[in-house]
């Protein structure tokens, strides 16, 4: 039986009690037919094909939660830290649209930031996702550089990056 997680999430963080019907716990194969229609809601033409999903839910070291709300996927982060590296990578998170800007992605990004254990973690978001990077920001994270034409259809991509007790 998977065990619910209860981070305390401030509401400077976007942690709402718009989320306590919302269950963060972890994600398995057993979820993979779910995180992969999620990720193609989400990400449509950045979506992670089903193997990439499933290295990230299953690869000794990466963190995978999924937010539920009742029996309903809601809400997916994923956290890599590689070997040999002293950060480590926020890969994926998304929240299925009609649950945006209730909490979920920050009580997700909160749950997966506290189970990774380097003192420096980045991710990359592209540019035009406003909401994302300001959900970032709050976390902490600040933006490193600029990669033009990252994502296959041109746009930009913003590394970020995050130092916690360094």
């Amino acid at each position: 039986m998977e065990r619910a997680t209860r981070t305390w999430c401030a509401p400077r963080f976007g942690c709402s009690l718009a989320t306590q019907g919302v269950t963060i716990a972890r994600a398995t194969w057993r979820d993979m037919l779910s995180l992969w229609r999620l990720e193609r809601a989400i990400f449509a033409r950045d979506a992670y094909d089903p193997l990439t999903l499933l290295l990230l839910v299953a690869w000794p070291g990466n963190v995978a939660l999924k937010a539920t709300n009742g029996t309903a996927l809601i809400g997916f982060v994923a956290g890599d830290q590689p070997w040999g590296e002293r950060a480590a990578w926020i890969i994926t998170l998304g929240v299925e649209p009609s649950h945006r800007r209730h909490g979920v992605g920050a009580r997700l990004l909160a749950e997966c930031e506290a189970r990774l254990d380097r003192s420096v973690l980045r991710l990359m978001v592209r540019e035009g996702n406003i909401p994302a990077i300001e959900l970032y920001k709050k976390f902490g994270y600040i933006q490193i550089r600029r990669e033009a034409g990252y994502y296959g259809d041109g746009e930009a991509g913003l590394l970020m990056e995050k130092r916690r007790g360094v």
